[in-house]
């Protein structure tokens, strides 16, 4: 049922920009401190009960968990300090692992609450060899690469059937040159999100729809893809909201939207009847391992785990970088929507593989990284 603009401004997460009385903004790059008392919403633990399987007391113990890792894993990073390794969430356990090179820093990390497994490769080795293999021309037949604390190693993920292909051998072999790798194949290539102009969704810009992801101040941030700047941007409505004012795809794939003409932020994450609407309270980064909720204008509500983080994603467009992995699923016309874990903002939708009906896989370009490029701040409740 179309509801009127300023009742569907309201209530959705979508419509941003603009000041209400007892919202807040956080600096950019800035995080809610994980360990303040915030109760876990009806919504996300109804979409944690039908995604997950869980009861409503495992639902609650999960989200529980979750944030005392959050919490736990920056602490455990500093005690770590250049043996730090990488993080990654247990949901069976409920725990946080840390990865350190020095058996000596195992005492530290576990004093603060987290598991501690010694490895060869510290966080910043492993790094400095993605920033090798980002260096190199990736073929099509490459999917993806991203750093696994868990295996300690670079994972590159390649087409399956392609990997008999000269271009690919010949990166792999550049790739195993660069520091230690995994090969694993996938079935599926990715792709960008964005979707033709169809009536009754959240944003157009030219011939392109695509979902918002998160208000700040003077307007929103979406996904890069979705249009360049200078762009005009018009809302659900057809009514005009503001233009994009910064814009990077491929390398990187977001920008941010400003907003006017009678249009306002909420701190808002959209539920589209399928789960209350979300307030976004900060921006503290879940760890590998968490529950993760996505919201967008052609598949709406969906739930899944952070599945990777510091991932490069080869595009038909291009290569981006520094993406994170979910196994939420996503469809076109969803890009730019919100990535969210409990409360906090997490990022917004870039690209996947497969649908809300078979399942699939969804990156998102992490919201602090845009809140720093930009000089943005992220408007909470």
């Amino acid at each position: 049922m179309r509801r009127t603009k300023p009742l569907r401004i309201a209530l959705s997460a979508l419509l941003v920009a603009g000041v209400s009385a007892g919202f807040a903004p956080v600096p950019a790059g800035a995080a809610a401190p994980a360990d303040e008392k915030a109760p876990a919403s009806g919504a996300m633990l109804a979409a944690m009960q039908r995604d997950f399987g869980l009861t409503k007391s495992q639902a609650e113990a999960r989200l529980s968990a979750e944030k005392k890792a959050t919490a736990v894993e920056g602490k455990a990073r500093r005690v770590a300090g250049s043996s730090y390794g990488g993080a990654w969430f247990t949901p069976e356990s409920g725990r946080l692992t840390v990865a350190v090179t020095d058996p000596n820093k195992a005492a530290a990390v576990r004093s603060t609450g987290a598991e501690a497994e010694l490895v060869k490769y510290s966080a910043k080795q492993l790094d400095a060899t993605k920033e090798r293999i980002d260096a190199l021309k990736a073929p099509k037949g490459v999917a993806s690469w991203h750093v696994d604390p868990a295996s300690n190693r670079i994972v590159i993920e390649t087409l399956a059937g392609r990997q008999g292909d000269n271009d690919v051998r010949h990166f792999l072999a550049q790739a195993r040159e660069a520091g230690p790798v995994i090969v694993e194949k996938t079935a599926h290539a990715p792709r960008t999100l964005a979707a033709g102009t169809v009536g009754g969704d959240p944003y157009y810009t030219g011939n392109v729809r695509c979902s918002i992801g998160f208000s700040v101040n003077g307007g929103f941030v979406t996904a890069g893809h979705c249009s360049g700047a200078g762009a005009s941007v018009n809302g659900w409505d057809g009514s005009y909201i503001g233009n994009f004012q910064g814009s990077s795809f491929p390398d990187n794939d977001y920008a941010w939207v400003n907003v006017g003409s009678g249009w306002w932020t909420v701190p808002v994450v959209l539920g589209w009847g399928t789960v209350p609407d979300q307030l976004v309270r900060g921006s503290a980064e879940a760890p590998i391992g968490a529950s993760i909720c996505r919201s967008g204008s052609t598949s709406h509500w969906h739930c899944g785990n952070v599945l990777a983080k510091n991932e490069t994603v080869n595009y038909s467009q291009g290569a981006v970088h520094e993406m994170t992995k979910t196994n939420v699923c996503a469809e076109p016309g969803d890009s730019g929507g919100s990535f969210i874990s409990g409360d906090q903002a997490q990022g917004v939708t870039s690209g996947g593989w497969g649908d809300c009906s078979g399942g699939g896989e969804t990156w998102y370009q992490p919201i602090n990284e845009i809140l720093n490029r930009y000089g943005l701040t992220l408007t909470t409740a």
